[in-house]
């Protein structure tokens, strides 16, 4: 059995070739770790080239994992985050490549760039004048002096902006705003400032793609939404409004402002939303009466008020309410003369009270803002056919009753006057002569009128009892007195039983 002494003897003696092998081991650890270094940097270098900027950033992470203090990996991820539009990571690589090498010019230039992008003049300034001191190369130079130059004018422009907007002089801080934010593109706050100037200037709408901007370059910009959301819901667009204040309440669910204009454009939303099925399920009073429950759900924003009566009077038009939907139609247009869908409700309406020539001039109007549009083009079409067609026998007139009456009322105007200008209740021949005529008529309207297909011709401008719309010869329908002697005009329909007798 060996001694302890005689073990570590035997250690002892053999205690410098393991200390070769440890250090062949490490030797050669150390390069496999470079060399999987230069691996995953020439993988994400080619996955960069094509464009795969997603895996690209995997190779660079894996080779900033492999090697922490590896510039050029971070000076690459760098590349593929501005390629993403991932400016902060990238300048939070930049400085690292900048920390690791202090004379690389490249990484500071760019950090430069993108710090004078996001409006940091003193920082973006620094940067350029180290490159400067830094023996650069004669193109890295020639940008330095450039970029130098312009953040110095950028930095004097913005003062003056602020001063404007001080003197309450927006549009004129909106002009040296535009100048700066075309090389400040990434600067929220100047976004934000230009926003508020034309908000001052009351041009709201214009300061939403600002905003916006600004609620994606600063995170947690829970004003830029609530701003955003109250903007559209001012101009009246509450689906907008709603997906907006939605955002800012994701960021804080306890925002109070955001929360309180939340709870009231989602009550809004739901009441329009209602109403508009109703609309679509052509149950028109209930609309309307939903509408009147959104005009006094928001009563001092004009713009809901407005939109309210424009879809009531539609509802009026459609329910063939004519002379109400006319008024309220004409109400709304004294404020938007230009608006097509009233315009077009109108005209129907209008057509309804055979106001022929008010729903040409309608028609036509809405034609100049909307000329491709279908329901115009029909609708004039057919205003005009019925202005000629009641320029010669309107079967409605003849009895009496309005284009929307409901058969029991056609037949009852009908036997009212059929009995009134029947012949044998005349004596005079000139009289009686004048009777058949008008019996005629009346025979002729109660024909048309209570057939309906017939009277869906006579609606859509075609008298199906004139010869001259009937294609081909002859008109069939066409009628002497003699034809209506023996028509009794209490029989529903099936053969006649009463007849008359002339003296």
């Amino acid at each position: 059995m060996m001694s302890v002494g005689g073990c570590i003897s035997k250690l002892g003696s053999a205690l410098p070739l393991l200390l070769v092998l440890w250090d062949l081991h490490y030797e050669g650890a150390e390069c496999g770790i470079n060399a999987e270094v230069e691996k995953q940097l020439e993988m994400g270098k080619k996955l960069l080239a094509a464009g795969q900027l997603a895996d690209a950033l995997s190779h660079f992470h894996a080779a900033i994992e492999g090697d922490s203090d590896n510039y050029i990996a971070y000076y690459r991820r760098a590349t593929v985050y501005l390629a993403m539009g991932k400016s902060k990571a990238a300048i939070r690589d930049l400085s690292k490549v900048v920390e690791l090498k202090q004379d690389f010019t490249s990484a500071r230039l760019q950090r430069g760039n993108l710090l004078l992008k996001q409006g940091k003049f003193d920082e973006a300034e620094e940067d350029f004048k180290k490159v400067l001191q830094s023996n650069p190369s004669e193109k890295e130079e020639a940008e330095a002096q450039s970029q130098l130059m312009k953040s110095n004018e950028m930095h004097h422009l913005h003062s003056q902006a602020q001063s404007a907007f001080l003197r309450e002089e927006y549009y004129a801080a909106i002009g040296l705003l535009d100048e700066i934010l075309d090389v400040c593109v990434w600067d929220a706050q100047l976004r934000e400032l230009r926003a508020e100037c034309y908000i001052k200037e009351g041009e709201p709408g214009k300061a939403i793609s600002d905003l916006k901007a600004a609620a994606k370059l600063k995170s947690d910009n829970t004003e830029a939404f609530y701003k955003i959301s109250t903007i559209y819901y001012q101009l009246g667009d509450h689906e907008l409004s709603l997906s907006e204040v939605r955002e800012c309440l994701k960021l804080d669910q306890d925002h109070k402002e955001c929360f309180s204009h939340y709870k009231q454009v989602k009550k809004l939303n739901k009441q329009i939303v209602s109403a508009e099925e109703l609309i679509q399920e052509g149950r028109y009073e209930d609309a309307i009466d939903k509408y009147k429950t959104v005009m006094k759900t928001e009563a001092k924003v004009s713009v809901y008020t407005t939109r309210a009566k424009e879809r009531i009077c539609h509802c009026l038009s459609k329910s063939q309410q004519s002379a109400e939907a006319i008024k309220l139609c004409s109400e709304v247009l004294q404020l938007e003369p230009d608006n097509v869908n009233i315009l077009k409700d109108r005209a129907e309406a209008y057509l309804l009270e055979e106001q022929y020539e008010e729903a040409i001039q309608d028609y036509e109007t809405a034609k100049e803002h909307s000329d491709n549009d279908q329901q115009i083009l029909e609708g004039l079409e057919k205003a005009q056919r019925l202005l000629k067609q009641s320029q010669k026998r309107d079967y409605y007139k003849i009895l009496g009753v309005k284009r929307n009456a409901r058969k029991q009322e056609i037949v009852k105007a009908y036997r009212k006057l059929a009995m009134q200008w029947h012949p044998d209740n005349f004596q005079d021949e000139e009289e009686k002569k004048k009777a058949e005529k008008k019996f005629i008529d009346i025979a002729a309207a109660k024909e048309v009128l209570t057939d309906p297909e017939m009277r869906r011709k006579f609606d859509a401008g075609e008298d199906p009892l004139d010869a001259e719309s009937q294609q081909g010869g002859g008109n069939p329908f066409h009628r002497s007195w003699n034809t209506w002697q023996g028509f009794d005009p209490f029989s529903s329909g099936g053969p006649f039983k009463f007849k008359f007798h002339f003296n």
